[in-house]
């Protein structure tokens, strides 16, 4: 009798963990857009004279980062595209690179999280996980409390951060298995 029970308790852990693992990952892919709780939205800090783009000629995409629905990260311009229909403009916008960054190349969005806190231990949304550099995890996020900071040169951290307006639109943009093709 006591085998029969402990078969039956192992068959019922084990169907519970599979369960539990398939809603944790239904959640993350369906994330709200903006995570209950966020912080009021502060205005963004200036940006710098070599990060400012004047509306009416967006940056152009860099030679180079292949074709078809992708996000572009360019590590020296410090800006990145989301390319999509062919017949609209991608949009594109500044970003502050971590101190760990992914070599040129392609990846593919690899997790997303809604609102966790970032390896530099500040509240962040709209995680987009693509790559591992120097075993440290490289993805887009935007703080809840909209500031864009240098990060700490003496730490290894993998948050490309940007600002909350466009993190939700890399979060609506680049799901699970989206193209990210880095650039110099």
């Amino acid at each position: 009798m006591a085998r029969s029970s402990s078969g039956i308790v192992a068959g019922l852990t084990a169907a519970a963990v599979a369960v539990v693992g398939f809603l944790g990952y239904q959640a993350s892919a369906t994330a709200p857009v903006r995570p209950p709780k966020a912080a009021v939205q502060e205005p963004a800090p200036a940006a710098s004279p070599a990060a400012k783009q004047d509306p009416a000629k967006p940056a152009a995409v860099p030679e180079g980062s292949g074709t078809g629905v992708r996000v572009v990260y360019s590590v020296g311009q410090k800006r990145v595209w989301l390319v999509g229909d062919p017949a609209q403009p991608p949009k594109s916008f500044a970003v502050m690179p971590s101190t760990v960054h992914p070599k040129p190349g392609s990846y593919a969005v690899g997790s997303r999280s809604g609102s966790v806190t970032g390896s530099d231990g500040v509240p962040i949304e709209h995680v987009v996980r693509f790559a591992t550099a120097e075993g440290v995890a490289v993805g887009f996020s935007a703080r809840t409390d909209g500031a864009l900071p240098e990060p700490d040169p003496n730490k290894k951290t993998g948050g490309i951060r940007m600002s909350r307006a466009d993190g939700d639109a890399m979060w609506a943009f680049a799901t699970i298995a989206s193209k990210v093709v880095v650039v110099p």
